[in-house]
């Protein structure tokens, strides 16, 4: 299973905005593509004292690399060119891809 992991730091003034377009759109959107087969999000508790913004963590579920970069090559740009058109500069992203380890 392959993880990818998109962390976000929103400006508190957007974070609600986001939120509901996340909620009601963008999550729905990424499941749409069929690349992925569940997702969970979470919301970071601390930050360090020079961090401004509320952090979140949306790691989404893929069967196999090649999912992955399918939905990379057909779907990612225009999916991450709403978020940057809605929000702006009020958000970073940063993203990382990560295998799940069998125990």
């Amino acid at each position: 299973m392959i993880i990818y992991n998109v962390t976000i730091q929103v400006e508190e003034s957007i974070e609600k905005a986001w939120l509901q377009w996340m909620k009601e759109k963008h999550l729905a959107d990424v499941l749409g593509t069929g690349m992925f087969t569940d997702y969970k999000m979470l919301k970071l508790l601390s930050l360090q004292e020079d961090e401004t913004g509320i952090t979140y963590a949306i790691q989404y579920r893929s069967k196999n690399m090649e999912n992955y970069e399918r939905y990379q090559e057909e779907f990612a740009p225009a999916l991450q060119a709403e978020g940057r058109e809605l929000f702006g500069d009020k958000f970073i992203a940063f993203r990382t891809l990560l295998e799940e380890v069998e125990i």
